[in-house]
């Protein structure tokens, strides 16, 4: 069955690689569906700009047409490190935390033939490309003095009986049997007004826990979208390159989340929520391109992209502990260490990523090098779930997708210069707020800065290349129904060095 929390505490990191919060299966079909420049050394110094341009294995994922630029095979390995920092701004606290990691940005092989007639040659290339990178770590903390999470766990279950909590629940009566708020009620951190004296309504809550907490949560998140191309590129005498590819993703996400509340002068020392989110799948999607070199010092290229079509399979589950001092919370019940868990739920589903569209144009100065930019447009709104497992339904998911997001216009520009055997590289990308309006007041583009530096000296040839990018997004724990929500302000930076090594034959 489909997650249903009342709260969304399996929330999701982006990041350059990407890590941000999601606290909706609209906020994962955007996590899946936004992707970073990827590819070659070559490539990513240069914005990740590429659609009109040759020669490298990385256009099997993007732009197949480029593959009919080879005029040799090649075999190409590039490996990298990503390291992401995470700056979080909560109740006028400042915390940091930085996370570290070797990865493989992409692989290929590329086997050109040459032909006869109007078709010069032909090539076939296969590539590995890491398309997002979801490891990150982020903690925030602070004293809040206008809320606590039980706040919201009475708020939830207000309305309700006791038997809400029991299983099976009675006809009638809303099912918060493997919830959250079960957890607080097991943990007897809300109860029934009922058992109070004097008695109230058991459909109202109350809690012993009254003080200002201390809030801390730690998210931490792992995997990655991978994408095998198996691509073919032909050159149509030296002025037309045509091209189409196959493109298999692979989908790992894991989140590990703890969210901690301490009191001072409070029958309860602290609580502990644990989430754990594990999102595994594959997809596949097919790209057409086309590059045209209308003069020599010219060239314009198109790629379109068809939404990828991924199956995935979803596990959550939870668990609370809490410890008390010795409570005596009813006549001869006293409380001291509390736990309780949620059994596990698993859900398969469909989702369906955006089409894109990339055109790109480069100018190429003599043999001095060249500039390129491309632009990709994106309609995020158009990402969509579905699910043939009965009582699974993701209409009210697919609407949050179309009133949430909107078509973006992603730019990458960037340059070369040559000198004898060396090439020096830079560029910049833009990607702009995929939300239709601003969420808690902030921009959530995505920016970055690259550059890098490569040597040919037949057969082989290597590069390097360093990206650098930044992101802002606001994050909140909860919301109960009170003038201000508690926020925690998240400011996130990466920088992935890469090194490119090829073989040409």
């Amino acid at each position: 069955m489909k997650i249903i929390t009342g709260l969304w505490l399996s929330g999701i990191i982006l990041c350059v690689g990407e890590v941000a919060r999601a606290q909706s299966y609209a906020e994962t079909a955007l996590l899946f569906s936004r992707t970073m420049p990827g590819g070659t050394a070559r490539i990513q110094a240069m914005g990740g700009a590429q659609i009109s341009l040759g020669g490298d294995i990385s256009l099997a994922a993007s732009n197949p047409a480029g593959l009919g630029m080879y005029n040799r095979s090649e075999v190409a390995l590039t490996l990298g490190t990503l390291a992401t920092q995470n700056t979080a701004e909560y109740f006028d606290n400042r915390t940091q935390t930085n996370r570290s990691r070797v990865n493989i940005p992409s692989f290929g092989l590329a086997f050109s033939s040459s032909k006869q007639g109007a078709v010069v040659s032909g090539t076939f290339g296969v590539s590995f490309t890491r398309l997002n990178d979801f490891n990150s770590r982020m903690v925030y903390s602070g004293q809040n003095s206008n809320s606590s999470l039980i706040d919201y766990f009475i708020e939830d279950a207000t309305g309700q009986p006791p038997t809400q909590f029991s299983f099976p629940v009675p006809a009638g009566v809303r099912d918060n049997s493997n919830s959250l708020t079960r957890l607080a009620y097991d943990n007897y951190l809300i109860g029934e007004a009922s058992i109070l004296s004097p008695p109230g309504p058991d459909t109202d809550y109350f809690t012993d826990v009254l003080s200002i907490p201390l809030q801390e949560e730690e998210i931490q998140t792992q995997g990655g979208q991978n994408q095998w191309s198996f691509g073919y590129g032909v050159n149509v005498k030296d002025r037309v390159f045509l091209g189409g590819s196959l493109g298999i993703v692979s989908l790992t996400y894991e989140s590990q989340k703890t969210f901690r509340e301490d009191f001072v002068n409070e029958p309860l020392s602290f609580f502990e929520l644990r989430e754990n989110l594990d999102i595994r799948g594959s997809g596949v999607n097919i790209n057409f391109g086309a590059i045209a070199r209308p003069v020599d010092f010219i060239q314009v290229g198109l790629s379109l992209s068809t939404p990828t079509w991924y199956s995935l399979s979803e596990n959550y589950n939870a668990s609370m502990f809490s410890q008390w001092k010795n409570f005596e919370y009813l006549p001869n019940l006293f409380l001291n260490d509390e736990s309780s868990e949620l059994d596990p739920i698993f859900t398969d589903y469909s989702l369906q990523s955006p089409w894109r569209l990339r055109v790109g144009s480069s100018f190429f100065i003599g043999k001095s090098g060249f500039v390129t930019v491309d632009v990709e447009q994106v309609n995020f709104a158009k990402a969509k779930y579905s699910s043939n497992t009965l009582g699974v339904d993701f209409s009210a998911d697919n609407e949050d997708i179309r009133n949430a997001y909107q078509s973006t216009t992603t730019i990458r520009a960037g340059g070369e210069f040559r000198h004898e055997k060396f090439r020096f590289r830079a560029g910049y990308f833009y990607m702009p707020d995929p939300y239709r309006n601003e969420q808690n007041g902030i921009n959530q583009k995505r920016t970055g800065f690259t550059g890098g530096i490569g040597y040919r000296s037949s057969p082989v040839y290597v590069d390097l290349a360093a990206v650098f990018s930044q992101q802002s997004f606001g994050y909140r724990p909860y919301t109960v129904n009170l003038p201000t929500n508690p926020l925690a302000t998240i400011g996130q930076s990466g920088t992935q060095v890469m090194v490119t090594v090829g073989y040409t034959f």
